[in-house]
């Protein structure tokens, strides 16, 4: 009885809070109107945001035209209630191959091995769930929003877990002003997006599975088993049953093997995709470019990145890594993944810097800062770190190219910021 009035005083209080929220917008909205007001009020932005612009457009969004195009010129067969069909799928992610016949050019997203693509495809078209291992920053999440996107024009049930996903987030959970005034009943529970995919025949992700306990992770087991989920609470209408269509699809980190190791039960119900680092400086400057114009088209800005300036940043990250794979000890290692991702963001660091604080283009010294800056994370040991490579391995690349002062003003660049942050 205690407990119910605790209840009602909780949703009380609540809807007191609504009601003088309410007021307070009511009140904020007359006196905008008001002539004084107005013109007292601070000048608006030159360019204020439209309405109907969102800081990030989730994959379906972002390419509807293209999906929709696809799906009108799709032949193949279509398992379930899915988009587009295998083949299609893999054109939408990787792009148009010499071999296919399409009026249009689609443009690649994802940039990793074919097969992979492939075997995830197919995995999802199975009875089993879909297991994206990697490094951080190799793609793993883009991947996954990508393939529901193209499957179930949806990629927004996700579950981002961490060491605080409780198996409420996985399930269900109920929203208590209804369960005062109307008892649990399926209007008074809030379904997940796990459950929303399973209503809808859908795909749900599941983005860093290893962060989670192993108690929340075995909530997935009959899900991805016996594909329902059982609402105890209920005595009728107390199943939701998964529709044709619906599978999950996890992330996990391989850095975090170890922390909360899957268990024999739930491993047996994945396919699992190890997604490597990509080393190969081709494939890793289309990444970089194509990630960075993505993110940097938000500020309206027109990239230029010297070609000399884009061969210092991923040499720089290849020397890194081969220095961090003959490293002895963690001590002797950056913290940092140097992953595809960090580069991406050291770039756009960089760029944006010079648009905002320097002479609109990208300079060898903002790169440097921006290397620095992005990957030095642990003071002092990381600095070491940073410092001994710097003299080893970046002042001989600026010894070796003495036609061109591009590494020289790097090396200068890193080590001016080196010496400012170990004051």
């Amino acid at each position: 009885m205690a407990k119910k009035k605790a209840l009602v005083q909780e949703a009380t209080e609540a809807q007191a809070v609504t009601e003088t929220q309410a007021e307070i917008a009511a009140t904020s909205t007359e006196a905008a109107s008001s002539p004084s007001v107005a013109t007292e009020a601070a000048p608006k932005p030159s360019n204020p945001p439209k309405a109907e612009e969102n800081l990030r457009e989730p994959a379906e969004v972002k390419y509807a035209e293209e999906l929709a195009w696809l799906e009108s010129v799709d032949t193949g067969n279509k398992p379930f209630s899915w988009r587009l069909s295998p083949r299609m799928i893999r054109t939408f992610i990787l792009g148009t191959q010499p071999g296919e016949k399409l009026a249009r050019k689609i443009d690649q997203k994802f940039f990793g091995d074919a097969t992979l693509v492939e075997r995830a495809i197919v995995t999802l078209a199975s009875d089993r769930g879909l297991l994206l291992i990697g490094d951080p920053g190799t793609g793993k999440s883009w991947l996954a929003e990508l393939l529901a996107a193209a499957i179930c024009g949806n990629s927004t049930h996700v579950v981002q877990g961490t060491a605080g996903t409780t198996e409420d987030q996985i399930k269900y959970s109920w929203n208590v002003a209804l369960v005062i005034s109307q008892g649990q009943s399926r209007d008074s529970m809030i379904a997940s997006p796990m459950m929303k995919a399973m209503q809808l025949g859908q795909m749900g992700r599941f983005e860093e599975l290893t962060r989670c306990t192993s108690d929340v992770q075995d909530a997935l087991i009959s899900i991805l088993s016996e594909k329902y989920i059982a609402i105890p609470e209920l005595s009728t209408n107390n199943v939701v049953f998964a529709r044709p269509g619906f599978n999950i699809i996890a992330t996990a980190n391989s850095r975090d093997r170890g922390v909360n190791d899957l268990s024999s039960a739930l491993k047996r119900r994945f396919n699992f995709i190890h997604i490597p680092i990509v080393t190969n400086k081709k494939s890793e400057r289309e990444i970089v470019m194509f990630r960075t114009r993505d993110l940097l088209r938000r500020n309206n800005f027109d990239i230029d990145v010297p070609a000399v300036l884009m061969d210092v940043l991923l040499q720089t990250f290849a020397d890194m890594r081969e220095s961090a794979a003959a490293a002895a000890s963690d001590d002797q290692r950056l913290e940092s993944s140097l992953s595809t991702a960090e580069q991406i963001g050291v770039l756009e660091d960089a760029i944006l810097y010079g648009n905002f604080f320097g002479e609109k283009l990208l300079t060898a010294n903002a790169l440097a800062r921006s290397v620095i800056g992005g990957l030095v994370r642990r003071v002092p040991e990381d600095l070491s770190v940073m410092n001994k490579f710097w003299h080893a391995v970046v002042e001989k690349h600026a010894k070796e190219n003495k036609k061109d002062n591009t590494w020289k003003e790097f090396s200068e660049g890193g080590k001016s910021i080196m010496s400012d942050m170990s004051k």
